[in-house]
């Protein structure tokens, strides 16, 4: 059987590049370092370093074991974690998935009521974008974007959120900014910023009500997301279209008006996991977002005008 402090110490060794690196970051001497290395090839009959100068390079085979020890300790890092809940008393865990507008929204609130009312449940939080295709995978509670009449497959629950419907947010002086409303085709000529540089779902809405609307958009600029395409939109240097939840905090001199025939529109569920649809931090966590996101659908600010 492998030795995991050993196996500790290898991991050290090629991330660090050196024996003495590694020992600097360990708080151990070179010579234990090395004799720790020593028995670990000794123990797997595998020559894991070459000689390289006065230094050694990590073979082929060390790279393997090294993947596979990152997965091991990472599994060791999960039983500490759950013996540690064990002896404080804690009662359980849940995992939430989200995707990024609503990360700083949302998420807050949820986290904030789960730690306040369940103080004994260790959350799990991740930034996910897609659903995973297998069961496994997926988190206790996700929340995620889809059409009206999401099906979230078996073993899975969807509740219904928030149909959030997508506003063109314009630079100050822009010729509709005076307007309420403005058709999607109104918007055709005018210079476009990209903010899904994941090309994802959302993306795909838009592009699909804008070829309804008889038009593909010219994009001027490529933005990775919400924020830098409405810094994009501030200096003046085009338009771009985007749910109404990512423009909840708009910066100075950019406006919001609605869109109209057609109005592109995403729904957004929390999915839970069936297993876990009756458990106390479940339940919370889905009551907690459906607040959240009926106060969203009561505070949509027009615009914010300039300083």
């Amino acid at each position: 059987m492998l030795d995991v402090h050993r196996l500790q110490v290898f991991r050290s060794v090629v991330a660090s590049g050196s024996v003495q690196a590694a020992a600097a970051n360990l708080g151990y001497t070179p010579s234990a370092v090395s004799q720790h290395l020593t028995a670990l090839q000794r123990e797997t009959g595998l020559t894991l370093f070459a000689r390289v100068g006065r230094g050694l390079r990590p073979t082929a085979a060390a790279h393997a074991l090294a993947a596979e020890a990152d997965r091991v300790l990472a599994r060791l890092g999960e039983a500490e974690s759950l013996v540690a809940d064990l002896r404080s008393g804690r009662t359980g865990s849940l995992s939430i998935a989200y995707f990024a507008s609503v990360g700083s929204a949302w998420m807050p609130h949820v986290v904030r009521r789960l730690d306040t009312d369940l103080p004994g449940v260790r959350l799990h939080l991740e930034l996910r974008e897609h659903i995973p295709d297998s069961a496994e995978e997926r988190a206790d509670v996700q929340v995620v974007v889809a059409r009206a009449g999401f099906a979230p497959g078996p073993g899975f629950t969807a509740h219904h959120l928030l149909d959030d419907p997508y506003v063109a947010a314009l630079p100050e002086g822009h010729r509709f900014t005076g307007r309420d409303e403005v058709e999607l085709a109104e918007l055709a000529d005018d210079r476009w910023i990209d903010n899904d540089f994941a090309r994802g779902w959302c993306r795909a809405n838009l592009l699909e009500s804008c070829t309804a609307a008889g038009f593909s958009p010219a994009f001027h600029v490529e933005a990775h997301d919400y924020p830098t395409a409405l810094a994009f939109v501030r200096a003046g240097i085009g338009i771009t279209v985007l749910p109404a939840l990512g423009a909840a905090r708009l910066p100075e001199g950019v406006a919001r008006v609605r869109l109209v025939r057609p109005t592109p529109m995403r729904s957004i569920y929390a999915v839970v996991h069936d297993s876990v649809e009756h458990t106390p931090a479940a339940r919370t966590a889905v009551e907690v977002l459906r607040e959240v996101a009926a106060g969203a659908r009561g505070a949509r600010p027009a615009r914010r005008p300039a300083a």
